[in-house]
């Protein structure tokens, strides 16, 4: 009895704390589309986000703590289907070094049947996403925990107590009035711990313990629910948050106000989990970390409602991340991600010094289109009359040098092509270790770019307005009496050659080439897909003139690889076009598919490939992240924002992209896809689809823009 009572006097302080979001939300979300997932985000007792979401296909029960080191804390609950969220509030508490957060699971149990709970994985968010990915939540519940295997070889090298570390250590306590289950684990280096702890009502449920899975049956016959209580605590660094008033300007806040709005007001919560001091996180639950690309992009279509700070705070953040060449580092591995790239260096080269701190954070500079995305957030601040100039020198004071570096790599990368303005000078993706050009733009998976090197984003869209804001900075500088920068002069010449970049990706089909070749896609499809789309065609009928787009990547020799794509929505937003090449481009997003992008109830088709060859369709049916299969959130906002911004809503574009996102019940999700049922197409919730993400949170400016009586539609 003594530990417990020491235990209770540590408390510093814990209180009651409902959900601050629920995911699918009453009243905004097609909870059949989320197909059995459930979410709650709470705020713990240093107002860090703490999101527990319950995957209802598999069991799986996962705890995200988006603090200083991106932890998880999951397990999985067998049979399938057992588990659900109970009833009451969540309490946060806080003692000594340790925060927790404990609340209810309600666990349906049967006389002949026990509820099983295993798979414990308690570390870092990328192990859990991993341990998702490879699909280890179908092993049995008994299997050995999910260890990757750098961490695995690391162990076994150095031997104990790394080896202890692997795993965690499950106990079994019983009372006369309560059993409980715990779990516990340090990371790999000992610094950190996380706990679980696992407990029910000794009175009406018992519980069992063999190795690291528990058993738990009822003492009352007949089916019945449990409550299961849920305790997670860790001594990880927290975050120190940002609220919506050091978030958003005093316009947006007024409207936001008076709208009152459950829309508005769930996404202000969002983008409040997602804002610290230190950085803007990601996305919740899967990247609760630095994203070098997201936080850039998402202070370009946030201006309209953002406090012109955050851009200070957005351009910073990327510049105290540049690596010595100045390139801009895409994302951060901290914590339990930190030690298992170190130990994999350390495996892979013998640097002993890497042993001093494990957890010392890495940056991955693999990306390419964040290096141009910098300079064109920094163009805008500068050019930003707001900003007080006092303001601006003080920025330049901190900034100054990592600015320049940035803006040197910048126009390194785009002289070739202003030199000789052939398609192979063009910027390409690196190449991985196998000759693959690394998809290094935000199509970030495998196949993004259907195996192209040159991307149509980085060198049509971000270099030129990269080159464009150099010229901008360097204007203001020197009206700050600040030194300009350097190759200025030749980096305005440039500018003007690489507007041109755009030729090398235009595709141009005639009519008859389009009904051939969108036909033999379909031909390719099963029964079922293709039924539907012949339907489609059959009351939309093909253009009866010709068809331009820009394909989405030229491949290693410069060629054209025709996939149609959502990314001229980026360059409506960021550069204004004459009026015939404006409709040229909207004109795929109101083309239904398959000709064109439009998915009448469920959105914009982030792809269609109909135009390349049977190998590019392959590719995309292997991997649909960026497929024609697949609705991003970060595209319809984009395209969205650009109209409304720009005052450029042709007849129906904005009206008819917002409908069709609105019917799918999905579209405050980050992606979603679809699937046929008894012939008829179904919208449904992607697997690794974020639930609170920055780009889909991009949604607030757009309401503003179309709502605000300042800016009407």
């Amino acid at each position: 009895m003594l530990p417990a009572v020491l235990l209770a006097m540590q408390v510093v302080s814990a209180r009651g704390t409902p959900p601050v979001l629920e995911f699918p939300t009453p009243g905004l979300d097609d909870p059949a589309a989320y197909e059995g997932y459930t979410a709650r985000l709470y705020r713990d007792s240093r107002g860090n986000s703490v999101e527990i979401y319950i995957e209802g296909k598999t069991g799986r029960v996962v705890h995200l703590w988006a603090d200083g080191l991106n932890e998880s804390i999951g397990f999985t609950v067998r049979p399938v289907g057992a588990v659900a969220f109970g009833a009451g509030t969540a309490t946060v508490w806080t003692s000594g070094g340790r925060r927790g957060l404990r609340y209810n699971l309600a666990v349906q149990v049967g006389r002949s049947t026990a509820v099983e709970v295993g798979q414990l994985l308690l570390g870092s968010m990328r192990i859990e996403r991993d341990f998702g990915y490879t699909g280890r939540v179908r092993d049995s519940i008994d299997a050995p925990t999910f260890v990757v295997p750098e961490m695995a070889q690391f162990a076994a090298k150095m031997g104990r107590p790394y080896t202890d570390r692997l795993t965690p250590s499950v106990v079994l306590i019983n009372t006369a009035s309560r059993w409980t289950v715990r779990a516990s684990q340090p990371s790999l280096d000992g610094k950190n711990h996380l706990s679980l702890a696992l407990s029910g009502d000794a009175r009406r449920s018992g519980a069992t313990l063999t190795g690291r899975v528990a058993t738990i049956r009822p003492l009352g016959g007949g089916t019945q629910a449990i409550s299961l209580s849920v305790e997670i605590a860790t001594d990880g660094p927290p975050l120190s948050p940002l609220d919506r008033r050091q978030i958003f300007n005093d316009r947006f806040r007024r409207f936001a106000d008076s709208a009152k709005s459950p829309r508005i007001e769930r996404e202000i919560r969002g983008f409040e989990l997602l804002s610290s001091k230190e950085k803007l996180l990601a996305a919740l639950p899967t990247y609760a970390t630095y994203f070098g690309r997201d936080m850039l992009l998402t202070a370009l279509l946030m201006e309209p409602v953002w406090s012109d700070t955050m851009a200070e705070f957005v351009i910073g953040a990327a510049l105290a991340k540049l690596a010595p060449t100045g390139e801009v580092s895409h994302e951060e591995a901290l914590g339990g991600q930190a030690i298992r790239e170190n130990v994999a260096e350390f495996l892979r080269t013998g640097d002993r010094t890497l042993l001093r701190n494990l957890q010392a954070t890495r940056e991955n500079y693999w990306m390419v289109d964040d290096d141009f995305q910098l300079p064109v957030v920094a163009g805008r601040y500068f050019a930003n009359a707001k900003v007080p100039d006092a303001r601006k020198r003080a920025f330049v004071r901190r900034w100054d040098t990592a600015l320049r570096k940035n803006l040197a790599y910048a126009w390194t990368q785009a002289a070739p092509y202003a030199r000789d303005p052939v398609a192979t000078n063009l910027v390409s993706f690196k190449r991985d270790p196998d000759g693959y050009c690394h998809p290094g733009s935000w199509r970030d998976s495998r196949v993004g770019y259907a195996g192209g090197c040159f991307p149509f984003d980085v060198n049509v869209v971000w270099v030129p307005a990269a080159l464009r804001a150099i010229g901008t900075i360097d204007s203001a500088f020197r009206a700050l009496g600040e030194p300009g920068i350097e190759a200025a002069y030749d980096v305005r010449r440039a500018a003007q050659t690489w507007q041109g970049a755009d030729r090398h990706f235009t595709v141009t089909l005639a009519p008859a080439e389009v009904e051939a070749r969108v036909r033999a896609k379909l031909a390719s499809l099963p029964a079922a897909e293709r039924a539907h789309w012949e339907s489609v065609l059959t009351r939309s009928g093909f253009p009866a003139d010709t068809l331009r787009f820009p394909a989405v990547s030229l491949d290693s020799g410069g060629q054209q690889i025709p996939v149609m794509s959502t990314d001229p929505a980026m360059w409506l937003l960021l550069e204004r076009q004459d009026d015939a090449r404006e409709a040229e481009l909207l004109r795929p997003f109101l083309l239904p598919y398959p000709v064109g992008l439009f998915i009448d109830g469920v959105g914009l088709a982030v792809a269609n490939d109909a135009y390349a060859s049977p190998n590019v369709w392959q590719m995309f049916e292997r991997d649909l992240y960026h497929s024609p299969r697949v609705v991003w959130s970060r595209e319809v906002n984009t395209l969205l924002v650009a109209l409304a911004q720009g005052g450029r809503n042709r007849p129906g574009v904005i009206d008819s992209v917002r409908a069709a996102a609105r019917r799918s019940g999905l579209e405050y999700s980050e992606l979603w896809s679809y699937k046929f049922e008894g012939g008829a197409l179904r919208p449904v919730r992607y697997g690794s689809s974020s639930d609170v993400q920055l780009w889909t949170l991009a949604d607030i400016a757009v309401q503003y823009l179309l709502n605000s009586p300042r800016h009407p539609q």
